[in-house]
């Protein structure tokens, strides 16, 4: 978890120029599927990293005080990235899963921004927003 500028190669959301990036290694069954790297924007609040849980929606519900009501996916093919895991089987470089997600929040728009990367061998996307 680090607070940051935003890079370039992020897609416009929210409201300021930085916000928090998480990245974090995914599991299925015990076995790593998955790497995601999540941008919330630095005006929906500050992230202490001591109280995250693996559910980030609840988490901004029941400690920043929002809660998504809306995202939309974007799934493709992409390269592993390079700070990945080495748990994570496929290695950098190599040609995955991809998911670009943009989530919504009523009281600040987009708000939070992800890249997930997924072992298709291992895991198939599934999406449910509640």
């Amino acid at each position: 978890v680090d607070e940051m500028e935003k890079p370039d190669d992020l897609p416009q959301f929210g409201k300021s120029s930085s916000g928090t990036r998480i990245r974090r290694l995914r599991f299925l069954n015990r076995e790593p599927v998955a790497v995601e790297e999540i941008w919330l924007d630095e005006c929906a609040g500050k992230i202490v990293p001591e109280d995250l849980s693996d559910s980030l929606y609840r988490y901004y519900k029941m400690r920043l005080g929002f809660w998504i009501t809306h995202a939309e996916d974007y799934v493709s093919i992409g390269k592993v990235p390079e700070w990945a895991p080495t748990e994570f089987t496929p290695m950098p470089g190599d040609t995955v899963g991809f998911i670009e997600r943009m989530s919504y929040a009523e009281q600040h728009g987009s708000v939070e921004f992800s890249r997930t990367w997924f072992d298709p061998q291992r895991a198939r996307y599934v999406q449910r927003l509640r």
